[in-house]
């Protein structure tokens, strides 16, 4: 009898392997098959339809030596800082406040109500958000240079998303307000696991709310600080949809970003063995980031055993 049960166990161990096969074929179908597309693609000079043509590494080479590619890249590195670091910052400053002040004042419920506020961007449609910061944004009659006429500071009315030099900044502080909300409920979830003993006793030695948030908790909660900044980040590398519907990657390319300029040469140049190229080359970012990313995680997790 007691030879039976390991022989059920190991005939059990055996069948999971049949629960990944789903997630396999999907994995392949969806992703692997259609990157591998693309990169043979990238090799080629082709207009979409048809006879292709093989350049080789043409279309890398003229990449690399594309001054619009590397200015894209470049605003790319700025919607990272307001899609990732900035939120993640932001995010835990404002989950400490919404934990620590406004959940232990006037409730849980209070705070969680706030919460689905913040979050609320993150769930809106793209193109719904787009269209309401025209409004906010538009240069004549929007609702921010008509604040700013009505408060006295007229001077300060801008075309804010037409003028090559405000665009950029105007769009990574759409995209904060945007972002804000994933990082305060993943932080907020992470705050509940902190051990209160901790903050007690540190509290009882005399340590002041902010040497116990730097010390005690950011520490605790540094997996969920990992988790942030990389799907901000790998968010913001692949950042589309602002880009489309706010500027069209203008005024002239100065919100080009490496995802849009890669649509473009798809769909408005029809050069897409270029385009495929830039898709390529930003896809390979992503996987590099995200390896360091977990590598580096991985080190902090084993120092801390």
């Amino acid at each position: 009898m007691a030879l039976e049960i390991p022989d059920r166990r190991r005939r059990a161990d055996r069948g999971y392997p049949f629960f990944l096969v789903p997630a396999a074929v999907l994995f392949t179908a969806v992703i692997a098959i259609p990157f591998a597309m693309n990169i043979g693609i990238s090799f080629t000079r082709w207009q979409g339809v048809g006879p292709m043509t093989w350049v080789g590494l043409k279309n890398y080479q003229r990449l690399f030596h594309d001054s619009v590619f590397w200015s894209a890249f470049w605003h790319n590195v700025g919607l990272v800082v307001a899609m990732a670091v900035v939120p993640t910052v932001l995010g835990l400053i404002v989950a400490a406040g919404l934990f620590d002040f406004i959940g232990k004042r006037f409730g849980s419920r209070t705070a969680s109500i706030l919460r689905a506020c913040i979050y609320l961007p993150q769930v809106m449609p793209l193109a719904v958000m787009g269209v309401v910061w025209g409004w906010i944004l538009a240069p004549g009659d929007g609702v921010l240079n008509t604040v700013l006429k009505d408060v006295g500071l007229g001077s300060l009315s801008h075309d804010w998303l037409g003028d090559p030099n405000t665009a950029l900044f105007t769009v990574m502080a759409v995209m904060v307000w945007i972002q804000l909300g994933f990082p305060v409920v993943i932080f907020m979830a992470g705050l509940q696991r902190v051990d209160p003993v901790l903050h007690e006793a540190a509290s009882i030695d005399g340590a002041s709310w902010w040497r116990r948030f730097w010390h005690i908790t950011i520490p605790q909660i540094r997996p969920e600080t990992y988790v942030v900044l990389l799907m901000c980040t790998i968010a913001a590398l692949k950042a589309f949809a602002p880009i489309y519907v706010l500027t069209n990657g203008g005024p002239g390319t100065s919100t080009d970003i490496p995802s849009y300029y890669s649509y473009q040469n798809f769909f408005v140049k029809t050069q897409v063995g270029y385009g495929a190229a830039i898709a390529t080359v930003l896809t390979v970012l992503t996987l590099i980031v995200t390896t360091v990313f977990i590598v580096v995680q991985g080190r902090d997790q084993d120092e801390e055993r």
